[in-house]
């Protein structure tokens, strides 16, 4: 007995790690070697890829592709048909060594977003809907457009963060030193 759910549409193969209360919803399919964390939750018709590593309480939305060479951490938030890269110079007949591509820890990528592969989306970090990230996204940073420019910041709860880099919404307060944004000490989880 295990003590994840898995939808009997949904295609799990061997070799594959699931934390416990973990859910995989309809027509999903986890390829061999992936690791998934605990407490997360996979939409419907999520493809994820050979010797793809999820942490725990990750929300993939419905159709999402996490391509080998990708790595998710701790309480990311991926939004519908959100779209990973594994290789910069794709060709059908030809197979590259992957780029790897890191969604660090809170972070959240919007619906219908693309995160071109080799790069790093930083903590709690926010990409917007239908944005394109071709670079590096830095620790709390709001991202959008094509390609995807800096707007702001957000807070670790995802609000906008005030021109005094505090959040509206519960009052965590932040400083910006040498481009880097940090909370206060004894404000929150960072």
């Amino acid at each position: 007995m295990t003590d994840y759910f898995v939808h009997e549409s949904s295609y799990i193969d061997d070799g594959v790690e699931i934390g416990k209360d973990t859910k995989v919803w309809h027509f999903c399919h986890v390829q061999e070697g992936a690791r998934i964390g605990s407490g997360c939750t996979l939409g419907q018709n999520v493809n994820v890829s050979n010797n793809v590593v999820i942490g725990n309480n990750v929300k993939i939305q419905n159709n999402v592709s996490v391509y080998e060479g990708v790595e998710i951490e701790d309480g990311v938030f991926c939004g519908p048909s959100c779209v990973f890269t594994n290789d910069l110079t794709p060709r059908a007949s030809l197979r590259r060594e992957y780029k790897k591509t890191v969604v660090k820890r809170g972070a959240s990528i919007g619906a219908n977003a693309t995160v071109v592969c080799g790069h790093t989306v930083g903590r709690y970090a926010l990409v917007a809907a239908g944005a394109v990230v071709t670079d590096d996204v830095p620790d709390y940073a709001l991202v959008m457009g094509v390609p995807a420019k800096q707007k702001g910041w957000v807070c670790q709860c995802g609000y906008e963060l005030s021109e005094t880099l505090k959040c509206p919404e519960c009052s965590k307060q932040y400083v910006l030193a040498d481009g880097t944004l940090e909370m206060l000490k004894g404000d929150g989880l960072a």
